[in-house]
Order: structure tokens, then sequence, then C-alpha cells
């Protein structure tokens, strides 16, 4: 068994955070990269990415989540914000970086730029918002595979009120809206869902081949 499925078997969803256990800065410095190298559609990386670690932003935060336990507990909180209302200034900011990085002339992708401003302004903004939401789900999946290899648990969270987040952190005035809560730290030894076993589909029933 590869060490990549040893891991997702460790993983689960941690109930119970140890509050006493933080995250390294070195660690941290990790799950950061492995979220930056997500895919993303275009590359366009539609979202920021809020990593919270003031207890008195956190306990304001509790409340909206539900009141779940593990937005203060654990060792870090990282709120995935999507862009709202993306257009022309994000797909200029991303070419600017592409030909800057490559060391290519604009000239050399301007068609691919028009293309893509045709395509993603074209949309109405409720789907925008929506297709910039969903990409953060890309990037949570990088965090939870490198979380898992370095044994730093993650909570994935779409249990809290959105407007009450960005009213918090003020998300709203930065054009942007909580998607997705992820706490990250240590599992507690009294967290009894660590030793459950997983649940999951078989392959006969979750697999079609054509």
């Amino acid at each position: 068994m590869s060490n990549f499925i040893k891991n997702a078997n460790w993983r689960y969803a941690t109930k119970k955070f140890d509050a006493t256990k933080k995250v390294s800065n070195e660690d941290l410095e990790t799950l950061k990269e492995a979220i930056r190298l997500s895919a993303s559609s275009y590359g366009l990386q539609p979202y920021k990415v809020l990593i919270v670690d003031n207890p008195e932003i956190r306990a304001q935060l509790q409340p909206a989540a539900w009141g779940q336990a593990q937005i203060v507990d654990a060792s870090h909180l990282i709120v995935f914000a999507n862009i709202t209302n993306i257009g022309e200034n994000e797909i200029n900011a991303y070419f600017k970086d592409l030909t800057e990085t490559r060391g290519i002339p604009m000239e050399a992708v301007q068609g691919y730029s028009d293309f893509m401003k045709s395509k993603v302004t074209a949309l109405p903004l409720e789907v925008r918002n929506s297709w910039t939401s969903k990409q953060t789900y890309l990037a949570l999946g990088n965090l939870l595979n490198a979380a898992a290899e370095l044994h730093i648990d993650v909570t994935p969270m779409e249990g809290f009120e959105a407007e009450k987040v960005n009213e918090i952190l003020g998300l709203d005035k930065l054009g942007l809206s909580a998607s997705l809560i992820a706490p990250i730290g240590y599992r507690h030894a009294e967290d009894d869902t660590q030793h459950y076993a997983k649940v999951r589909k078989s392959n006969e029933e979750l697999f079609i081949n054509l």
C-alpha cells in the first residue's frame, strides 16, 4: 500500500482538537505552499486564503460556525474566500504574472487572454461566483493531502453562516466571500472519532467502467 493511501486512511474530519498543540511555522509554510500550488481553472486561483491565529477573532467566528469547538481549539483556522464579481482586472493580473514568469511578450498570449475574458465575463454574476467558490475546493483538496502526509489534522467545514463570517473578517469590502473553513492542528486523544472505521462506497458501487 502506498504512503498516500495510508495517509488517506489515517485522516478524518477531526471533531476534537488538542488545543495545547500548535502546528510549527515550518509545517505551516509547507501547507501554504501546497495550497498555492493547487490546480485551478485557467490557473486563475480566484480566491484568497486567510490564516486566522488570533484567538479573539476566532472566538467571534465560533457562533457563526454553529458553535463548533474546532474553530477555537485548532492550532490555526484557514478560511478560503472566493473572489466575487471576478472579471477583466483579475485576468489582466494573471497574464501580467504569466508573461513576467515565462519571459514572453503579451502579444504572444493576447489571443488566449481575449478568449478567457470572453468566456468569464459573459457569465452571469451568480454563475461566476458559484464557479469561483468551487475553485476553493480544489485548493482544499491539496491542503487535506499535504496535511495528511505531515500527520496534521484538518476538518473541512461548510457549516457556517457566510454572511456573518464575511462581516467579522471584513471580506465584503475586499470583494470576497467565505466559501470554506478548515481548522488545522492535532487530534485530541479523547476524540473517539479517530478510531471509527472509515465508511466509503465499494469500488463496485463508486466506479463505472466504460
